[in-house]
């Protein structure tokens, strides 16, 4: 695993411990960013179900300005910190331990709104639509900006949900990803 472009492009990424995490392919990170910047002027994002880190710390490396990372298993809390202190990316990023549950509503009492939001929980657990559903509702996500699920290509996840109209999907062997834009309007 590895930074694939950007300030840090190169750099290797620690993976989590044991197997309880699956790691982003290098070929579906490329593919994921090319599909949403591929490089950004600034922005904040949100890795949910962050494992290594590696989507945030793309997107750090591709010009975020900030992303906030949270996982609920101690062994990926430590491995993200690593990888963020590796990239020399301490000062942009924020990491908790937490589950998706407690971590969304942390972040909505602190009304913080994201540009970006990557969504790769483990495959067996998936509850992205209802995910989706609680941030749309509680208005997390900046108009215009955009959320990435990764998960099994035997998943089919609705067209829209709330104010979020998937405007794209792609099935990289067995994984897929679908990226949802939050319309204008509240």
């Amino acid at each position: 695993m590895r930074v694939v472009s950007g300030m840090c492009k190169g750099r290797p990424l620690k993976a989590v411990p044991g197997n309880s995490t699956r790691p982003t392919t290098d070929k579906v990170k490329e593919a994921i960013f090319n599909m949403i910047g591929p490089y950004f002027e600034g922005g904040i994002g949100l890795d949910l179900f962050a494992g290594s880190g590696g989507l945030g710390i793309e997107a750090l490396s591709r010009g975020l300005n900030k992303v906030i990372f949270t996982d609920r298993e101690a062994k990926a809390v430590q491995t993200i910190y690593d990888n963020i202190k590796a990239c020399n990316f301490e000062e942009q990023a924020e990491v908790y331990r937490n589950d998706a549950d407690r971590a969304l509503k942390a972040l909505m009492k602190r009304e913080i709104r994201f540009d970006y939001i990557f969504l790769d929980p483990p495959y067996k657990k998936q509850q992205l639509t209802a995910l989706m559903e609680r941030m749309d509702i509680h208005n997390i996500i900046n108009e215009n900006g955009l959320v990435v699920c990764e998960h099994s290509f035997d998943v089919k996840l609705p067209h829209t949900v709330g104010k979020l109209v998937q405007i794209k999907h792609e099935q990289y062997g067995i994984i897929a990803v679908t990226i949802y834009s939050r319309l204008k309007g509240d």
